[in-house]
C-alpha cells in the first residue's frame, strides 16, 4: 500500500487537530458529559472510522480496507477491555464523577503515545527481522491464554502492579483531592493527591495493554498507516464511551475470554504468517515453508466480527440471568401492599417487612381517629 508523504501529513494533522479539539475544547470543563452529549460523540467518531475504512476501499481497494476494519474492531475492544480496568480504578480510588473525565483524558492520550512508540518499534523489527512474526503470535498465545484462565471480567482481577505500590509507599500522598490538581499544599509542605496515584495507575496498565494492541494489529496488518488510523480510532470516543455505558462494562462479563479467542486466532494467524516467509536456518533450513496457509483477510474480519458478536450476547444475557436470580429485579424500596404480600408467617407471628410496607399496614391495621367515629355513628 503506497501513501504519500502529503496523505499522511494530512491525516496526522486532522486527527490530532480531533484530539485537541477533545481534551482542550470539550474536556477543559471538568464535569460529566450528558447521555446526549456522550451518545453524538461516539456516533460522530464511530462514523468517522467507517467514513474512513470506506475511503480506504475506494483509493486503495477492499483488501486494505479489510484490514483496516478488522484491526479497528479488535483494537476498539481491546480499548473497551482497558476501559473496565480504568472503571476499576476509577472506583478504588474513590475518584468524584465530575473528575473522572479529565483522568480519562490523560488515561487516554498516554494510550496514543504509548502505542505510537510500539507502532514505530513494531514497524522498524519487521523490516529487519521476518523472525519477529514468531514471536509476536507466540505472545499472543501466552496473553490470550491467560485471559481464559480469568474467567470473567470482575473487579478482584485487577491488581496493583509495582509502579502503584511504589508510588503509594514512597509520595507523600494525601487522601484529600484537589480538583483535578496532581499536588496539594497543607501544613506548608506539599503532597500529592490521589489524582497523582490515579495517573500513574492508568499509565501503567496503558503501557501493558500497548504490549497486546501492537502486536494483534500487526497480526492483521502490516501497514504502518493502516495500523497508526486504527490505533488512534479505536481511542476516539473512549471518554464518553466510558460515562455512556457506565455499569454496562462490568455486564460484558465474557469480554476476556473473547478477547482471548480473537487473540489466540490472530497469535496463530501470525505463527503461520512467519512460517509462510521463514528464514531461519534451523527452521526448514532457512526456506518457506509452502504449505503454511495464508489466512485471508475477509476470513479473519468474519471470524471477529462473530466473535465479539456472540461474546457480547452472551454477556448480556449472563447478566440478565444473574439479576433475576438475584432478584435485583424486584422494586429495591419495597412499597406496594397487594394480596400476594406475606404479612404473617405461619406460626402466627408477623413476618420481617420492609418499613415502607410495614408502615402502609400498621395504617390499615389501626385506622384514623375520624375514620373510627365515622363508624361509630
Amino acid at each position: 500500500m503506497h501513501v504519500a508523504d502529503y496523505v499522511w501529513y494530512i491525516t496526522v494533522g486532522v486527527l490530532l487537530a480531533l484530539l485537541a479539539f477533545d481534551v482542550f475544547i470539550i474536556g477543559r470543563r471538568p464535569h460529566e458529559p450528558s447521555t446526549r452529549e456522550s451518545a453524538t460523540a461516539i456516533a460522530f467518531y464511530v462514523g468517522l472510522a467507517v467514513v474512513f475504512g470506506l475511503g480506504v476501499w475506494l483509493f486503495s481497494g477492499g483488501q486494505y480496507a479489510g484490514e483496516f476494519f478488522a484491526g479497528w474492531l479488535t483494537e476498539y475492544s481491546l480499548s473497551v477491555d482497558n476501559l473496565f480496568i480504568f472503571l476499576i480504578i476509577m472506583s478504588r480510588f474513590g475518584v468524584p464523577r465530575k473528575y473522572q473525565q479529565t483522568a480519562l483524558l490523560i488515561g487516554i492520550i498516554l494510550a496514543l503515545v504509548f502505542r505510537g512508540v510500539f507502532i514505530a518499534v513494531g514497524a522498524a523489527a519487521i523490516n529487519q527481522f521476518s523472525w519477529i512474526f514468531y514471536l509476536f503470535g507466540a505472545f499472543l498465545v501466552y496473553t490470550a491464554i491467560h485471559l481464559a484462565k480469568q474467567g470473567e471480567n470482575d473487579d478482584d482481577d485487577f491488581k496493583e502492579n509495582a509502579v502503584i505500590r511504589f508510588a503509594k509507599k514512597r509520595l507523600n500522598a494525601t487522601d484529600e483531592y484537589n480538583g483535578v490538581k496532581l499536588t496539594i499544599v497543607k501544613n506548608g509542605k506539599r503532597l500529592v493527591t490521589p489524582m497523582a496515584i490515579v495517573i500513574i495507575a492508568l499509565g501503567t496498565t496503558d503501557l501493558l495493554f500497548a504490549l497486546d494492541s501492537i502486536p494483534a494489529i500487526y497480526g492483521l496488518t502490516q501497514e504502518p498507516f493502516l495500523v497508526f488510523t486504527a490505533n488512534v480510532f479505536a481511542l476516539m470516543g473512549l471518554r464518553q464511551l466510558y460515562f455512556l455505558l457506565g455499569d454496562l462494562l462490568k455486564r460484558l462479563v465474557y469480554l476476556s475470554i473473547g478477547l482471548s479467542v480473537v487473540l489466540a486466532f490472530i497469535g496463530v494467524k501470525l505463527v503461520l504468517h512467519a512460517m509462510h516467509v521463514n528464514e531461519l536456518p534451523f527452521i526448514n533450513g532457512g526456506h518457506h515453508i509452502e504449505w503454511a496457509p495464508e489466512i485471508p483477510i475477509w476470513f479473519s474480519l468474519g471470524f471477529i466480527i462473530i466473535t465479539l458478536g456472540m461474546t457480547t450476547v452472551a454477556s448480556l444475557r449472563k447478566s440478565r440471568i444473574t439479576k433475576q436470580e438475584n432478584g435485583t429485579d424486584a422494586p429495591a424500596e419495597g412499597g406496594e401492599l397487594d394480596e400476594s404480600t406475606p404479612v404473617d408467617s405461619p406460626n402466627g407471628t408477623t413476618a420481617e417487612l420492609d418499613p415502607k410496607t410495614q408502615a402502609e399496614l400498621d395504617s390499615i391495621r389501626e385506622p384514623e381517629p375520624q375514620e373510627s367515629d365515622a363508624k361509630k355513628s
